[in-house]
């Protein structure tokens, strides 16, 4: 569930910094269009393959109902942390990127 909730968290990470208000609130520099579309199909992509964690280890009835919970989890830390901690937005997707790969394989393993 830490995998799902981590994918999620880094796609609408990658969504809210696909907008230029968040990109230049967060990152202190003007969007580019291609780093837009870029950071928006990243995030669309984080979002769709969190989906696998959740129904690889509970099934589709409770994986869905757990992919769901990972979403509105990780939505909520980040409107929660944008506005008061936004240094913390970007600390939490770059150890949400380190510590990806190693979930996914330990998921692979079990």
């Amino acid at each position: 569930m830490l995998l799902a909730t981590l994918l999620c968290y880094l796609g609408f990470t990658g969504l809210c910094l696909s907008m230029t208000k968040h990109y230049g609130e967060l990152l202190h520099s003007k969007l580019s269009i291609t780093r837009g579309r870029s950071l928006r199909v990243a995030g669309w992509l984080a979002l769709i393959l969190s989906l696998w964690p959740a129904i690889s280890t509970a099934g589709w009835g409770i994986g869905l109902v757990q992919w769901c919970s990972a979403l509105m989890t990780s939505a909520l830390i980040l409107l929660f942390l944008i506005p008061y901690r936004p240094k913390l937005v970007l600390l939490l997707a770059a150890a949400g990127l380190l510590l990806t790969p190693f979930l996914a394989v330990s998921q692979l393993w079990s």
